[in-house]
């Protein structure tokens, strides 16, 4: 599978540079029954019915980008993109005094060595906030933060970081970002961008939504930088997923374990987890698991595992397991890597945006529609769909004889 042939021309004037002033105002593509039509997203309880159910990634993208100066007056950007120690999110948010991070720098050749200050002010009280290069793990920088006062570090973050916008846009942090860039109905701080596919939706169409009788589900998956890598080798399998923590409670596995409607994943980190969850529970029960530790699915495992058990085998014995260690969250990560080819099993619709040429999210559109995401495409461009994270968005229905 060649990533050349996953390309189209996107002109720069077609990528939203800002994000519209009401968020369900945007243009909406229906794909389903192979007919492609345009609609606004504020309609989307249109196209659900009672029992249907939604399951949105409520994670929460936090301040990761903390500008630094040197004494010589250089600037070196430090763009936090997991915690390293302690490794837990909200442990390390949690962190008074001192933490560990993995992280990229901007400028970084000025950089050679030293301590990198800046005066923080949180709540009226000032600290100074203090950067060093401790090491590196694989392409990122470990980075050891120390501030001199009681604040936890989360609070410091948040107080001298600002919201890390994608590359794509050219432009720098505006305050509009701060609030946009970011659902309405995110709980969980540690991604480093946003599920975008939730930008679009407000409270109101939420209540319209429930009103209907459309069940809404909710897992963690905390985005990380990778999302923005572009696949560089022009065979797929060269290229190297990047990992992706999730969490999701019993209580909403139960839910997706009786769910008897339409399931639709909104935005391709949902759809991401979902698929994960389900191959998670594959290979519990191939290896007669009993405990929850280490859950990890590697890129291309999903791909050897046994497609004969069903989604309700696979979630039951989830549910079994967390229950018999007394845990209440299933907490795992994924590198899995949908391209097409890729036995869908969770997911019947997506609500997505329209993503760059050349990337794996743009791989997983079409593993999802199959050769229709070329149709799709080319609809968009001619009818003045405006694309990436703060562009327009599309509902997609699963070609189910791919």
């Amino acid at each position: 599978m060649k990533i050349s042939d996953f390309t189209y021309p996107l002109p720069d004037e077609r990528i939203a540079k800002f994000p519209l002033d009401e968020r369900d105002k945007s243009k909406l593509l229906v794909y389903r029954n192979g007919c492609i039509t345009t609609d606004v997203f504020s309609n989307l309880p249109d196209y659900f019915g009672e029992n249907d159910m939604l399951t949105f990634n409520n994670t929460r993208v936090i301040r990761a980008r903390i500008e630094m100066t040197k004494e010589t007056g250089a600037r070196i950007e430090i763009f936090c993109i997991e915690p390293h120690e302690p490794h837990d999110y909200q442990l390390s948010f949690s962190q008074r005094h001192t933490c560990q991070w993995k992280c990229m720098a901007g400028n970084f050749r000025k950089w050679k060595s030293g301590v990198l200050k800046k005066q923080v002010i949180c709540h009226e009280t000032t600290t100074e906030l203090q950067a060093e290069r401790i090491g590196s793990s694989g392409k990122y920088h470990l980075i050891r933060f120390t501030w001199n006062n009681d604040m936890d570090f989360g609070s410091v973050l948040n107080a001298c970081g600002s919201t890390p916008i994608p590359p794509y846009l050219k432009r720098k942090t505006e305050e509009i970002d701060e609030t946009r860039y970011q659902t309405v109905y995110s709980k969980h701080s540690g991604s480093v961008a946003a599920p975008t596919a939730g930008l679009h939706f407000t409270p109101q169409l939420l209540q319209r939504l429930s009103d209907k009788g459309v069940k809404q589900n909710e897992i963690t998956l905390h985005v990380g930088a990778g999302t923005f890598l572009p696949v560089k080798q022009n065979d797929v399998k060269q290229h190297d997923m990047h990992v992706e923590s999730f969490s999701v409670t019993l209580v909403k596995i139960r839910n997706l374990l009786e769910n008897k409607g339409v399931m639709t994943a909104i935005g391709t980190t949902s759809l991401r987890a979902l698929e994960s969850i389900y191959w998670l529970g594959v290979k519990m029960l191939q290896n007669n698991a009993t405990e929850m530790e280490n859950l990890h699915l590697a890129q291309w495992e999903s791909y050897s595992l046994p497609k004969n058990i069903s989604v309700e085998q696979s979630l039951s014995k989830i549910c079994e397991t967390l229950e018999s260690n007394r845990e209440d969250t299933l907490w795992a990560s994924t590198k899995i890597m949908i391209v097409p080819g890729y036995a869908f099993k969770m997911c019947d619709r997506l609500i997505t945006n329209f993503h760059q040429p050349q990337s794996t999210l743009l791989l997983l559109v079409g593993a999802f529609v199959g050769e229709r995401w070329k149709d799709i495409y080319q609809y968009a461009l001619e009818h003045d769909f405006r694309f990436l994270s703060y562009g327009d968005g599309s509902l997609l229905e699963l070609i189910y004889d791919q």
